[in-house]
């Protein structure tokens, strides 16, 4: 689930590149692969794993994650990375650990207003997107790179679950609270993930993320996916089987369609 979460975000940042490129045939093909990691495969992998419960328990999961970034993950991640002189890194993980905070007050108020029937659910959070263009990594040192990778992927991990649990509070009829969910996950692909991305220089030209593209497809679709199905079957759980390996057909068919994206190029 965490590489699908990551796949989607990383194919809508391709996607962009590819539009400033003046290739919107192969943006849009990332867009529709980036839309089925989340709406597909991570969702479809979502329902098995008990991930998305009824909203208090949503939420608890939300302010527990939150909790943890802001006040150990990040705050760790900023003074590592000013020691190794990254200062533009330690300034970012310094201001995510304090959006972080934010968002776990947001949730905490909101938990409050459903166990109790009073008050109102926070308002959504202000986006700042941050558009991220084909570079070099911005930073210097290997601790620095690594901390970023497990940000990137913790902030993509966060974007699905949110985008889930919105959808789940939709469904009960809360609105409000499906607002908060998804302006909190918007903020974590378009702000921090993104933010995240510019510093480790993760796009690249179009030719190089379609590469990117290619070698993650065909992992997962030869050596993850058939070893997932393979351990699932062993263990008689048929159904998340059977999953594996469709999502495995799938792989393979994007990486195909990168490939041919990739040799159109010219």
């Amino acid at each position: 689930m965490r590489g699908e979460a990551f796949a989607n975000v990383s194919y809508t940042l391709f996607a962009a590149q590819a539009q400033r490129e003046g290739r919107p045939a192969v943006a849009d093909l990332f867009r529709k692969a980036a839309a089925v990691e989340l709406g597909e495969h991570f969702t479809q992998e979502a329902a098995p794993s008990g991930l998305v419960g009824g909203n208090e328990a949503n939420l608890t999961d939300a302010i527990s994650g939150e909790g943890y970034e802001s006040t150990t993950m990040y705050p760790t991640f900023a003074r590592q990375a000013r020691a190794a002189g990254d200062t533009a890194a330690a300034d970012l993980f310094t201001e995510i650990a304090k959006d972080e905070a934010a968002h776990q007050a947001a949730y905490k108020a909101a938990l409050t207003a459903l166990r109790s029937g009073k008050g109102a659910i926070p308002a959504p959070p202000a986006i700042t997107p941050v558009t991220v263009t084909a570079g070099q990594p911005k930073v210097t040192s290997a601790q620095t790179r690594a901390n970023l990778d497990t940000a990137m992927h913790g902030e993509a991990l966060a974007h699905a679950k949110y985008t889930l649990y919105a959808q789940r509070a939709q469904q009960s009829g809360n609105a409000a609270l499906a607002r908060l969910f998804t302006a909190v996950s918007d903020v974590e692909l378009q702000e921090h993930f993104s933010g995240e991305a510019a510093l480790a220089g993760s796009v690249g030209t179009t030719s190089h993320n379609l590469a990117t593209a290619i070698a993650g497809e065909t992992y997962e679709s030869k050596t993850m996916y058939p070893t997932f199905a393979q351990q699932a079957k062993t263990a008689g759980d048929t159904a998340a089987a059977t999953l594996f390996q469709h999502n495995a057909t799938d792989e393979a068919d994007h990486a195909q369609a990168f490939q041919t994206a990739r040799k159109s190029l010219g």
